[in-house]
Parts: structure tokens; sequence; C-alpha cells
């Protein structure tokens, strides 16, 4: 970057508030790492926009001055999304985190990038209404858009591609545009609702997105099934999809992992492959969707199996999955946390997820396999030494591993944390001929290369 930063921050500083623009250390440090184990590289520079005008003018100065810019919601991401390793200026989107309109009656709200998942449903819940992608990180709705995040509700109600109608977008140059509109469907145009979520910052920068809501179901019911091996598990899933009934959530949860959980949230479930479950609708329609369920898990031999309706106790049972990663941090002190995401075929599961077991078995460090099983979608947890290069490699072989095998069978090497810098390396082998297309996209709409550079595509800076 050729340009000073004191000249940078006198250009922002024109149409920003001192207090909107950072060079701190410690924020800046902040903002330099997300939740994976890559590398820390700290912006040069912070800022804390609140109106999409001034995202705009932001845009501006970095386009002009042919500095690179990188989107940031709350750092949780998992693959170095938000590391500038560019340097440059980080866009930190927190304080535009007004929910700006309920449209009870076309169940869609309009938001800011920097209202968290929890935030809106705590506001929905007034209307009746919740939001449905639940990665378990309490996220930005604008990151969980970046990233087409999912979560444990993918199986019944979809990603997050699925659930944005419009989006308010301030390109590389400044232009502000609009990628939809409040209709249900359109046979208008490109579809650039699909182009920009999953583009993790690096064709512009999400300043409102409009998304579909939902009717809180009236009856609940989670459930935590116990198998004698992955293999029954995961082809009593298969079973229950081919069935046809509407499961709400279906995760896997394996020995090891049972065995963490165990330790962190003082609980004592048999540490055993477990399937926990969630269904939800009318009374009458959910009690036969139990009943067939559980007739399929015997056909997959189930050892046990436990029922909750009552809230605090669905909630327990949903915190010991959600807060695993967690429970294998704080058991494993000093070591960073790889998580491996692969997505495969439902009819190639139950192999991905024995192979991926076998792997982890075989380069003896500490891990677990888990994961969406309901959409192919699971992850392989690993704790490193980063300070062991034997552990290192390790890890990063077995990844590749669980890659290859997923990409030799039309699946993909994420299913949900995105590219960033972990998964960049895999591009040229899902895609193919695709990837040139996508640069060209890239280098379209930004051809400074300044948004989030050398993320998902790597294209060589221009005018340097």
């Amino acid at each position: 970057m050729s340009t000073s930063i004191e000249s940078i921050v006198l250009a922002l500083k024109e149409f920003l508030g001192d207090d909107q623009v950072s060079t701190n250390q410690t924020i800046r440090e902040l903002h330099g790492r997300d939740e994976s184990y890559h590398d820390i590289s700290l912006p040069d520079i912070v800022v804390f926009p609140k109106t999409t005008l001034e995202v705009s003018n932001i845009m501006k100065v970095a386009n002009n001055l042919k500095v690179p810019v990188v989107p940031f919601g709350r750092g949780s991401s998992l693959e170095g999304h938000i590391i500038p390793y560019d340097k440059g200026i980080t866009i930190d989107f927190s304080l535009m985190d007004k929910i700006i309109e309920v449209r009870e009656k076309d169940l869609l709200v309009k938001v800011q990038p920097g209202v968290t998942r929890t935030q809106l449903n705590k506001e929905l819940k007034k209307y009746g209404l919740f939001f449905s992608v639940d990665p378990g990180a309490d996220a930005t709705l604008g990151g969980m858009a970046a990233t087409n995040a999912s979560g444990t509700t993918t199986v019944k109600y979809g990603v997050m591609r699925d659930q944005v109608r419009d989006l308010e977008v301030v390109l590389a140059d400044g232009t502000i545009i609009h990628t939809g509109n409040l209709a249900a469907k359109s046979s208008s145009g490109y579809h650039l609702n699909g182009l920009f979520v999953g583009s993790e910052g690096t064709l512009g920068c999400f300043t409102e997105l409009t998304l579909k809501i939902y009717g809180i179901p009236e009856f609940t019911t989670a459930a935590r099934a116990v198998f004698p091996t992955v293999q029954n598990a995961v082809e009593a899933v298969t079973s229950i999809l081919q069935a046809g009934i509407p499961i709400a959530r279906v995760e896997l949860v394996d020995e090891e992992s049972i065995r963490q959980v165990n330790h962190f949230s003082d609980t004592n479930y048999a540490e055993r492959p477990t399937l926990f479950l969630e269904f939800d609708g009318n009374e009458a329609g959910l009690k036969q969707d139990v009943e067939f369920t559980k007739e399929i898990m015997e056909d997959h031999e189930y050892e046990e199996i436990q029922f909750e309706t009552d809230n605090t106790a669905r909630t327990k049972l949903w915190d010991a999955r959600h807060n695993l990663a967690y429970a294998y941090i704080h058991g494993n002190v000093g070591k960073k946390m790889m998580v491996t995401d692969v997505c495969v075929p439902i009819s190639e599961l139950a192999g991905a997820v024995i192979f991926a077991r076998k792997e982890l078995e075989a380069i003896g460090l500490t891990g677990g396999v888990v994961g969406h099983v309901g959409d192919g979608n699971f992850h392989a947890l690993l704790m490193i030494d980063m300070n062991n290069p034997e552990e290192v490699a390790k890890a990063d072989a077995f990844n590749e591993k669980i890659v290859h095998y997923a990409l030799e069978r039309d699946g993909t090497c994420t299913g949900e944390h995105g590219v960033g810098v972990g998964k960049q390396k895999y591009q040229a082998a899902e895609h193919g001929e695709a990837l040139h297309v996508m640069e060209k996209i890239k280098l379209a709409l930004d051809p400074n290369n300044i948004l989030n550079p050398n993320k998902i595509v790597k294209i060589e800076s221009l005018g340097e």
C-alpha cells in the first residue's frame, strides 16, 4: 500500500467522526483474527460506519487510493475470512445494528448487517415469529449472509441463501445497489441474491438485508438417541429422510465428543454415537412423526432414546451440542481447533463419516466427528498444538483427505463455513473451469481487487 496511513485517516475523517476511525493497537488486534487456527494479521485502520452513505464514502476513498477493505461482523468465522492479510481498512458493522422493519404479514424482516440472530429472534418473538438459520455462534446476519451460513435447522428450513429476499450492497467503487425485492419470486434478470450471498466480502459490503421469517411452531419435541455405531446412527438419519418425515434438526455427535460434552456440561450421557433430534409442528402431526421415527430407529438398533418437550430440558439438551466446540477448547488448554467442513450427498454420508472417524483415529490427535447430518454436512474437530509442526502437518493431511473424499463423491469442500483462506486451495479441484468465471465476476465488480483480496479467488492486485 503506497498511500500513507495518515493520509487515509485524514480522508476518512472528512465524513466520519473521530470516534469512528481507529488506529489503536488493541482495536486492530481484535480485528486481526477470527475463531480459527489461521495466522493473525492486523488491519492498518478500523472504521465504524453508522449509515449506508458512510460505507459508500469509505469504499470511494479505498477504491481511489487502492486500499484493501475487509468487512467485519463479529469475527466468529472459522476459515480466516475476516483476517486482513493485505492490511488496509477493516469495516466493523457493529454500529449498524438496527432492526429496520418487521413485515409480519409478508413474513419478512429488514435489518442492518450488524444485527445478531439472537437479537433478531428476541424481537420477532413479540410477533410469534422467528428467523430459522442457527449456526451455533451468535453471529451477525451480515456475516451469516456473507458466508452462506447454515446450521442445525437447515434440514427443514434451508441455508442462509434460501432466506434472503433482497440485499442492499455497496460495491467497490461506492455504488449502492439492491439485489432483489419483496416479491416471493421473480424471473427478471440475473439472480444477484445468489451471487452475493456467500461471496465473503469479495464483491461488496452488505448494508441492509431483507430476510424470510417463520411462525413459531405450535409444539416442539427434542430427542437424544444412542446407537451402537456411527454407521447405525447415520443410516437411521438416511432412513428418516427417505421416509419424508419433516424433521427440524438432526445432529450427530460421536462417542469422543459426547465424552467432551459430559466433562464440560456436567452431563452423564452414554458415551456412544448419539443423534440429537428435534421435531416441530402441530400436536397431532408431531405425535405421528415421533412414533414413525422411533420405528425407523428400532430398525437401526438404537440402544436408548429420550424425548424432551419441556422448554428448559430441550434447551439443556441442545446446549450440549451448541457448546461442543467450547467443550473441546476448554478440555485441551493451549491448543487451537481445526474444524473440517465437508458436505456430501446423503447416500454417501455414512461412508464419509466412517472414513473420517478411521482417519482421525489413525493420526492420534484429540478430536471427534459431529455434524448436521440431515443435509449431508459433517465436521471433524481436531485439537492442535500450533507450536508442534508434526501435529499441524497431521491435521492438514487429515483435512485434505476428508476434502478429497468428498470431492470424489461430487460433494463440496465446505458445507457452511465458507472458503476464506483455509479452503482456497481446493477451489480449482471443486469448480474446474467455473473458477475462471468467478475470477471474471470478481474483476468486473472489483477491478482494483480491494474487497477482501485473496479470499475465495486469487487475483494479482492491479495498479501496483
